[in-house]
């Protein structure tokens, strides 16, 4: 009987945790670049339970052994063991806003071990100096002019330098180049993540490898990308699919609540009326 409150209990937190997960898709469905989360479910394996117990020889100094008779498996049900962000192409949205980049992935290479496909990433820097990256290429100039993210990152050059501009009257070719004044200024930072699962999800549409940072896409012959002035990439969330599957994982936890309250009742007519002594 006891079992069975495990493995309803464990199907509601696996549950709960996956509706906060499509909670946090559906709230980032409007941010540019934004990947969403999967998630896999896998059930627990089973248990050997064993009851801690000592057994008594009759000698004359009575000595007692311990002894630890099995029960039997369980089985606790099932929990939700990873979350990995879908990697694929968001639409592009037209802004023209001259500091808005997208970036639009045309042949990238393929990953002989997981099958995914490669993804271009830009290259931004944050205040304690280490690289990371994004796809949300919704820039903006500080007061010192140098180009940043919304969070306050800043964008890096192909050389991984910081990027200061006079005004944000220049262009962006679909090169990465930048041209101010008729005089070129830089070239957008641009790496290329041949695996991106390999990558760690952070706040704000940052990744960051722990694997070294990443090679320059510009210099992969296999990535070949444009990079969009005055457009921005939509989150590839799909907002109708994430209803459903919200829909779902509600009536799924529901639907445990309710085997979890019909144990509670079970318990309740044995302690109260079964194991009544008259």
């Amino acid at each position: 009987m006891f079992r069975g409150f495990y493995t309803a209990a464990s199907g509601m937190i696996a549950q709960q945790r996956r509706t906060e997960m499509l909670t946090n898709n559906m709230s980032n469905a409007n941010t540019p670049g934004y990947k969403a989360d999967q998630s896999s479910m896998r059930a627990f394996p089973e248990m050997l339970l064993q009851r801690m117990d000592q057994v008594s020889i009759p000698t004359k100094k009575k000595l007692n052994l311990p002894f630890e008779p099995r029960l039997g498996s369980v089985n606790t049900g099932v929990y939700m063991q990873e979350t990995m962000p879908l990697f694929a192409q968001g639409d592009l949205r037209e802004t023209g806003a001259k500091t808005d980049l997208a970036l639009l992935d045309i042949s990238m290479p393929v990953n002989e071990e997981s099958g995914q496909s490669g993804m271009v990433f830009y290259t931004v820097q944050g205040s304690d100096g280490v690289t990371r990256y994004t796809r949300n290429g919704n820039f903006t100039l500080d007061a010192e002019g140098y180009l940043t993210t919304a969070s306050g990152h800043y964008v890096l050059s192909q050389q991984g330098q910081r990027i200061q501009l006079n005004s944000d009257q220049y262009t962006v070719d679909e090169t990465g180049q930048i041209t101010e004044n008729g005089a070129a200024a830089g070239r957008i930072g641009v790496a290329l993540a041949a695996n991106p699962n390999v990558l760690v999800k952070e706040g704000d549409g940052l990744f960051r490898s722990e694997g070294g940072e990443l090679p320059d896409a510009y210099t992969q012959n296999e990535a070949q990308f444009q990079m969009k002035q005055g457009f921005l990439e939509a989150s590839n969330t799909d907002a109708a699919r994430t209803m459903t599957d919200m829909l779902t994982a509600y009536r799924a936890f529901e639907a445990n609540q309710k085997i979890l309250t019909a144990y509670d009742r079970s318990m309740e007519k044995a302690a109260n009326e079964i194991g009544r002594v008259n």
